[in-house]
């Protein structure tokens, strides 16, 4: 059939009188699957309940570019009964001078998202790739950018507007021509007429209109009824504002809820003296720096302390899937990361084949791209253990939640002076309190206590992990 069409449409006979069917009688797909050109139109012939996709373009028309008249005669061979469907969708203009700002893919697990803002108004000047919005979604921001050089003649949808991949959100005209120009200047305006003086019969007017009236005394008011005393005193409304939920944090919710309806979550907690780890990052740091390029911290060796726990109790390392569990032979750190936008979450893969410096750098790199909004949804994905450190926000203590579907979340936390006794007598010692919360339907408290003290044994003495003891 394919061969009849592409003889047919290429010879520029008439196809009407193969199928005797006519565009207006062939109902539209409902399909997800766009078009992307920014001179003429593309077409699609999309069978129903299947993925398979004819482009009847350029490849298939051998007469070179795409005409209206090829597009007609090709769309008028597909019978209104068929199981095939045609889409169609303009990018541009006639002339070839607009074209449409579409929405981009936004990865495989995201179906729509939300217009946040316009970086552009109406008459800017844009490049090539420039971003013009913003598209927020349930776990990142995706830049809408524009696939011309030119001048934003209008915008199409809102902010606030749910929009999907393929929707278009702007026009660009790229020789600038039909934008709106801009209000002209009040140089330009003519001056307004001085006012004339008013006549003597006017001021005599205004005279009597301006003179004072004695008014006559007000009649005391009744003072105000005292409030009950079972009625609250709420403030007024004006101090109050209500802001919509930004998509990433109602994403955030939904998690965390879900997390607490489904997990049989229980904390243990444990301290740890810092002082050998710290003592390590001072004397190495410079070094460390100078050869690597990037800060030894203090997360590096938490999360080599947090690979040598979960190579020694593995079921943490594990997950509950209906009946069964999942033993992972994979060792995947999440880092939680605190932006404004909310908190995000960037996985470290095969961290137990990282060394100091590795890790160092991956954290680094995953956090800034984090905090500027270009983190990816494959750099979140997955992960078998998290590790939140709420201690550079000051946080003395804390149960956190787990990160669903993982079991088990470790939670660092501030590094405090405090008196400690060693070696029988009181001196004060840099500590902190580590928290491990476990999915109690899987982990035992046994399995928990032997991992936080596994951390513990390991941060504070780091020459352990040299000698895998």
């Amino acid at each position: 059939m394919w061969g009849i069409i592409r003889r047919r449409v290429t010879s520029g006979g008439s196809s009407a009188s193969i199928f005797g069917q006519s565009l207006q009688k062939i109902r539209p797909a409902v399909s997800t699957e766009r078009s992307y050109s920014t001179a003429g139109k593309e077409a699609f012939l999309i069978g129903r309940g299947s993925k398979h996709v004819r482009n009847i373009s350029q490849p298939i028309l051998l007469g070179g570019t795409v005409s209206s008249k090829h597009l007609r005669e090709t769309f008028a061979l597909i019978q209104a009964d068929s199981p095939l469907r045609v889409w169609s969708r303009s990018f541009s203009s006639d002339n070839g001078d607009l074209v449409d700002a579409v929405v981009p893919f936004m990865g495989e697990s995201i179906t729509d998202g939300t217009l946040a803002k316009f970086l552009k108004n109406p008459g800017d000047s844009v490049q090539v790739d420039e971003p013009i919005a913003q598209v927020e979604t349930d776990k990142v921001t995706i830049d809408v950018s524009s696939p011309e050089s030119g001048v934003i003649q209008k915008f199409v949808a809102k902010e606030g507007d749910t929009v999907e991949p393929g929707t278009k959100i702007a026009v660009i005209s790229k020789s600038g021509e039909g934008v709106a120009q801009a209000a002209p200047s009040e140089k330009g305006k003519p001056e307004k007429e001085a006012p004339q003086p008013p006549s003597p019969a006017e001021k005599d007017t205004v005279k009597a209109e301006t003179a004072p009236v004695k008014e006559k005394p007000k009649a005391p008011s009744p003072p105000p009824p005292k409030a009950s005393a079972t009625e609250p005193q709420l403030p007024p409304k004006e101090r109050e504002r209500r802001v919509p939920m930004t998509r990433l944090r109602k994403r955030v919710a939904t998690r965390l809820k879900d997390s607490q309806n489904t997990f049989a979550m229980l904390s243990t907690f444990n301290e740890v003296d810092m002082t050998n780890l710290m003592k390590l990052r001072s004397d190495y740091k410079d070094a460390f720096v100078e050869k690597h390029g990037v800060k030894l911290g203090f997360m590096s060796g938490f999360v080599k302390a947090a690979i040598s726990g979960l190579q020694n109790q593995p079921i943490i390392n594990a997950v509950i899937d209906g009946d069964d569990i999942i033993y992972r032979d994979y060792i995947d750190i999440s880092i939680a990361v605190g932006t404004p936008k909310g908190l995000v979450v960037p996985v470290l893969r095969n961290a137990e084949k990282m060394n100091f410096a590795e890790i160092e750098k991956e954290i680094n790199t995953l956090a800034k791209k984090a905090t500027s909004g270009t983190i990816s949804i494959d750099e979140m994905a997955g992960g078998s253990f998290t590790i939140s450190n709420g201690g550079v926000y000051g946080s003395l203590l804390s149960t956190p939640i787990i990160n669903p579907p993982q079991s088990a979340i470790l939670g660092m936390h501030s590094i405090v002076n405090r008196p400690m006794v060693v070696d029988g007598n009181i001196v004060p010692r840099p500590m902190m309190y580590i928290a491990l919360t476990y999915d109690h339907r899987l982990i035992d408290g046994r399995e928990a206590v032997y991992f936080l003290r596994r951390i513990k044994d390991v941060v504070e003495d780091p020459r352990r992990l040299l000698l895998d003891i």
